[in-house]
């Protein structure tokens, strides 16, 4: 057994030296639009339409994917200037032990991400089977796209980029040709006259709110995979527009498409690949839905790993790997009901972490003046991250304002303006506030070393 596992990934939570960095802009962006046009950012644009008008679906669409980018491509910097994973880089701001709960709760949500996809993945590789053979079996499909998930990763990150180019090639590419197809065969006043909802449930400041929180999802893994940027400017805006055409790409095709079904008195559905072989894309569409979602659940897996060594990292690489595979495996066949809970469960992951990385962000930009020490983070060799027996009260404090008040005004009592960038700025301006109430920030700039191993290149 020894003898074929050698050939396994070997990663850990250890800084990525340059010299080991295999990231350029291309990989960057490219990994970052197979990461985004997936089914499940997808069915985001599918909500849509017709609560509000094309019109304004597409202006949410548009403005929210590019200030949701930023966040998104400022976390992935920390981890490119540290070398860090995600959850590694939480111990700065939550303390050696402190940043254990973030780590085990990210797990526990990469791990139902991936169940929701490789069930839409199993459904659209037995749309493909029984298009071509007349068989169908959903639950073995799913069964096998987690088999194939699990293979892919566990070879570790190197195996993560080599897939993702060819990916997003691929749906780029239908993308475009179903945006040829639909607007060649209808006028595109079909969709700007599209008869809105009478009791609607999403305005257009909520689905601004939505497209923001999609991008925020991403946060708790961004610095996994761009720790192996080369440079800091090509992971910066690699991650930024590979998100942004992602998210405009996927968000705005199934706007396009769900709002030509409706026109057409289409049945309502959460999978586009019934909507797309209404156009002629059936087959075709349900083999590249299932190899970017395939691509999609890879990425989840590998960060649900990464999170679970940063609190137990002597549990190896490809073990943790193997186990969560097969918890994912079992979940995905819950099937529908899964799916009733979606919307809800991309508000969870808003309302979890949408605080957390508010906190990391004040706390690297502003709070530590964009200078970690990543060697005292991995190993507290100095005690620069100690705080109060390891864990900052600061940042948990802040934390639980920012989470109490997304839930309440996710849940509870929603605004009529959504609460991601509200609970965003809360949290971000709890902590930094708490932390000059508390004398922590100046005494933390000046004992901050440059971080290691790193000597970024513009």
């Amino acid at each position: 057994m020894a003898k074929w596992t050698e050939h396994f990934g070997h990663d850990d939570i250890r800084p990525t030296p340059m010299n080991e960095r295999s990231m350029n802009f291309f990989s960057t962006f490219t990994l970052w639009i197979a990461a985004n046009v997936v089914i499940t950012t997808v069915m985001t644009g599918m909500m849509f339409v017709p609560d509000i008008s094309f019109s304004s679906a597409m202006f949410a669409i548009i403005v929210g994917s590019a200030i949701g980018a930023i966040p998104l491509a400022l976390t992935g910097n920390i981890g490119i200037r540290t070398g860090l994973p995600t959850m590694v880089i939480t111990r700065a701001a939550f303390g050696q032990k402190g940043a254990s709960l973030p780590a085990i709760v990210n797990t526990i949500i990469l791990i139902g991400w991936s169940w929701i996809q490789a069930y839409m993945a199993g459904l659209s590789l037995n749309y493909a089977v029984h298009y071509a053979t007349g068989y169908s079996n959903i639950n073995l499909f799913v069964i096998l796209t987690e088999l194939l998930v699990v293979i892919i990763t566990i070879f570790g990150h190197r195996g993560v980029e080599r897939i993702e180019k060819y990916i997003s090639i691929a749906m780029l590419l239908l993308s475009f040709l179903v945006f040829y197809k639909i607007f060649t065969t209808y006028h595109i006043s079909t969709l700007l006259e599209i008869k809105l909802s009478k009791h609607p449930s999403i305005t257009t400041i909520i689905a601004f709110d939505i497209v923001v929180a999609t991008a925020f999802s991403w946060m708790s893994t961004v610095c996994d995979f761009n720790r192996n940027c080369q440079s800091e400017k090509s992971g910066f805006w690699g991650t930024y527009f590979g998100y942004l055409v992602a998210s405009l790409v996927a968000m705005g095709l199934d706007a396009v498409v769900s709002g030509f079904s409706i026109a057409s008195n289409m049945e309502r559905t959460y999978d586009p690949t019934i909507l797309l072989a209404a156009y002629g894309f059936g087959l075709i569409a349900s083999i590249v839905v299932f190899f970017s979602v395939l691509s999609t659940n890879v990425m989840a897996l590998y960060s649900a790993t990464m999170s679970f060594m940063n609190v137990f990292p002597r549990a190896g690489f490809w073990k943790p790997t193997l186990i969560m595979g097969i918890i994912c495996t079992l979940g995905a066949l819950l099937k529908e009901a899964l799916m009733s809970h979606f919307f809800n469960f991309i508000m969870l992951i808003a309302t979890l972490f949408i605080p957390v990385f508010a906190i990391v962000l004040v706390d690297y930009f502003l709070i530590k003046r964009g200078t970690y020490n990543a060697e005292d983070i991995l190993f507290d060799t100095k005690g620069q991250y100690r705080y109060q027996k390891g864990v900052n009260v600061v940042a948990y404090v802040a934390y639980i304002i920012g989470a109490v008040f997304a839930y309440y005004f996710t849940y509870v009592h929603p605004l009529a303006i959504g609460s991601t960038m509200l609970t965003f700025f809360l949290s971000g301006a709890s902590y930094w506030g708490l932390m000059k109430i508390t004398k922590q920030t100046s005494s933390a700039a000046h004992t901050m070393e440059p971080q290691t191993p790193t000597s970024m290149e513009g």
